[in-house]
């Protein structure tokens, strides 16, 4: 045991160090089994609520922060489009259920909209019963064709009401108001969800909702962009952490007081982040990457974990801007998890920069520089969106730096994926997605013998969906949809590739792939 957790240890440090030097090579696409796996181990696909379902205006569906950013703010997103209709899942969820099966998958990661269930946000606006109702029918439709329900409570889309009565997650009140939200959640579907996520990325919701204005609601400082809906990205983005972690904890404990016990789930939180690289060997470098780790995935790993913010975003904020938690709400979020969910797509080098003086936001406090190539070196090929250069050893490192710095924790990959450019033909030879699922599957399954206890796997995403400000413009999908004729569904050659893998086949050559 001594001589495992010592090679482990000596794995993550040369990561850190460089020693597995990130560089752009070809991947070959390696042969993977089912029965590589373990028995138990889980295979799903993911979406989420406003990507997908569309109805938005539909049986009592108030609006969210999505709605009123997407439709009133049009300019904001890559193609001016919005998810009003998006995929039609709301009325198509039956086609969905089957796709999923057919596949073969075992599990289906999907997320409940907010304010289809609570259109006012709140207990006291009442409960919107075609909402509950949609939920139920999805979920036994699940069920009877063999597919777990895996439930995200929030994927970003806050009812607007919240946001209008008192800003949303910048608002202490919205503590409380996510466990009520969350409590009815168990109340109606606890008794067949047995997996439930309370949040999904609030790291991204911090960065790219009060820092960069990128997404809802689109705030940040004048000076980031001088068409933000306001903000300050110096203290908004770490009170929206900070309430976002003690929301979570809220509902973590309010499950395990009242429901778990009977209703026998288990209850966690998906976070994302990058593998950061240091840019050089040199220490500085080297601390540069481990900050960048810190005010990332360390920012919510560490309170769930430890009951405490990382020591690197406390020696570095200043200003008394980083809340504190007190002794009752640090021993609420000590522990309050089951299982980590890790989203994770691409990885990049970080270089140490000077601290800010002056235009200070969350990303300068860090004091460093995020770059995605080296001398010229992209860190790996590009996806259809510029921010996802594919890297796959780094979803590897992701996994051991989670056992190993935060106690060994039960984790799923709840997003892994990749995108191309949307042209509106129907393409469904995404040789590029099959590689990329095949490597990062090899990686976990390397994570897996080194001791890292991954019990799951959700390729993102089921079918092409609306891609939050990059709108339509590119392609996640494992199913091409066709936004010009119906939202008609057409399995790709990935889709294809997943099934023959959870059927217990060896993946085929590209020649014999060609003629299924």
């Amino acid at each position: 045991m001594r001589s495992k957790c010592l090679l482990l240890l000596l794995l993550i440090t040369l990561s850190y160090i460089g020693g597995f030097s990130a560089k752009n090579h070809y991947y070959s696409r390696p042969k993977l089994r089912r029965s590589d796996f373990p028995e138990d181990f889980i295979f799903g696909s993911a979406t989420s609520a406003y990507q997908c379902e569309g109805a938005a205006h539909e049986d009592g569906r108030g609006p969210s922060i999505w709605d009123t950013f997407s439709e009133n703010l049009p300019e904001k997103i890559m193609d001016g489009s919005n998810g009003s209709i998006a995929d039609d899942s709301y009325n198509l969820f039956k086609e969905d259920v089957n796709l999923l099966h057919q596949i073969g998958f075992d599990s289906y990661r999907f997320s409940i909209s907010w304010s289809r269930i609570l259109p006012r946000g709140d207990l006291k606006g009442g409960i919107n019963q075609a909402g509950i109702d949609y939920y139920n029918n999805l979920i036994n439709q699940l069920l009877s064709k063999g597919v777990k329900p895996y439930v995200t409570i929030f994927h970003w889309d806050l009812p607007q009401a919240l946001e209008n009565a008192y800003g949303g997650l910048l608002g202490a009140e919205v503590v409380n108001d996510f466990r009520d939200y969350a409590e009815l959640c168990f109340q109606k579907f606890g008794d067949r969800v047995k997996h439930w996520t309370t949040l999904n990325e609030p790291f991204t919701v911090v960065r790219d909702g009060y820092i960069t204005g990128q997404k809802a609601p689109g705030r940040c400082s004048s000076f980031t962009k001088p068409d933000c809906t306001g903000g300050d990205g110096a203290t908004e983005p770490y009170i929206v952490g900070h309430n976002l972690l003690l929301a979570h904890g809220a509902a973590v404990k309010v499950y395990r007081e009242k429901y778990q016990g009977t209703q026998k789930g288990q209850i966690g939180i998906a976070l994302n982040s990058e593998w950061h690289y240091p840019y050089s060997d040199s220490p500085a470098d080297r601390s540069a990457a481990a900050r960048a780790m810190a005010f990332t995935f360390g920012y919510f790993m560490e309170p769930i974990v430890y009951g405490r913010y990382p020591i690197e975003m406390v020696n570095h904020v200043k200003d008394g801007r980083l809340p504190t938690f007190t002794p009752e709400e640090s021993s609420m979020l000590k522990g309050s998890y089951d299982f980590i969910g890790i989203n994770y797509y691409s990885s990049s080098y970080s270089i140490d920069v000077p601290c800010a003086t002056e235009n200070i936001t969350m990303s300068t406090d860090s004091c460093f520089s995020h770059v995605v190539e080296r001398n010229g070196v992209p860190i790996g090929p590009k996806g259809g969106s510029d921010w996802l250069l594919i890297y796959p050893e780094g979803i590897r490192e992701l996994l051991l730096h989670a056992k190993l710095k935060y106690n060994d924790p039960v984790l799923y990959i709840t997003e892994n994926g990749v995108d191309e450019a949307n042209t509106n033909e129907l393409f469904l030879n995404d040789d590029l997605r099959i590689d990329y699922y095949a490597q990062h599957l090899k990686m976990v399954l390397d994570a897996i013998s080194m001791g890292v206890n991954v019990k799951g796997y959700f390729a993102w995403s089921l079918m092409d969906n609306f891609e939050w400000s990059e709108g339509y413009t590119v392609r996640f999908g494992l199913v091409f949809v066709d936004f010009e004729d119906g939202r008609k569904r057409y399995p790709k050659k990935s889709a294809k590739w997943f099934r023959r893998l959870l059927k217990g086949e060896y993946n085929r050559t590209k020649q014999q792939i060609a003629v299924i």
